[in-house]
């Protein structure tokens, strides 16, 4: 058996054991695909006839005459295909199998984006196997997982930088059919923001030292203004 991983939307070609066709007496196809009925694909040498049992996807043929070449093809790969598939040959010295685990790929679809409250999200949307997000540079995240009917999984990540002089993040995002980076500007407001508390707090000093300035600034010319009169009174 063998694990053979092809990319949805490809073609893919199945090859039988490499027996010489003259010594071949009958080559059956089992194809399992998930939630469907066995599918079974045969033919007969003694004489030359093909046959079919449940197999109702018209894209999974023979590659071409089956006495000229045995192997199956599957044209385009499609996310329902994933599955096993054996070839076994029958010839006078017994039979031969080959099998394959057949794992469709899907390229998920990478986004990033900084949120309102400063947080920096990034998804890859809807990949087969699910795809694995890290950051540069590290911080603090939340990664969930949404899992599809269809076998896809959309992985997001939301990450903070409270406290830290960061500019520029980037999303890796590492995945069978390929990585991709993205990178992004913080915001200059939320660059070094804090927790919900840490920003009130820090509002509250701002207004009450704005006060303080204020009242000194009155206070000042109130009192330059009584020493300017006392200076006209003598």
């Amino acid at each position: 058996n063998t694990s053979c991983p092809v990319l949805m939307g490809k073609n893919a070609v199945l090859c039988c054991p490499p027996i010489a066709l003259k010594y071949l007496i009958i080559i059956t196809w089992e194809i399992i695909l998930r939630g469907q009925p066995s599918c079974k694909k045969g033919y007969r040498k003694e004489t030359n006839e093909t046959k079919e049992t449940n197999c109702t996807d018209e894209r999974i043929t023979w590659v071409s005459r089956p006495d000229q070449n045995p192997a199956l093809q599957i044209r385009p790969v499609a996310i329902t295909h994933d599955g096993y598939y054996r070839c076994i040959i029958g010839t006078p010295d017994g039979n031969f199998h080959r099998g394959y685990h057949l794992q469709v790929l899907v390229t998920p679809e990478v986004t990033l984006f900084q949120s309102r409250n400063g947080a920096v999200v990034c998804k890859a949307v809807a990949g087969k196997p699910a795809a694995q997000i890290s950051w540069i540079p590290e911080g603090d995240c939340v990664t969930e997982q949404e899992y599809w009917g269809n076998g896809t999984v959309t992985v997001k990540s939301t990450c903070h930088w409270e406290g830290h002089d960061v500019y520029t993040v980037t999303c890796h995002v590492s995945h069978l059919t390929g990585n991709k980076c993205l990178s992004t500007k913080l915001n200059s407001g939320l660059r070094t923001s804090g927790s919900p508390a840490l920003s009130s707090l820090r509002i509250i000093l701002y207004v009450k030292l704005s006060l303080f300035v204020v009242i000194l600034v009155i206070t000042g010319f109130v009192f330059f203004q009584r020493i300017n009169d006392v200076s006209k009174f003598l």
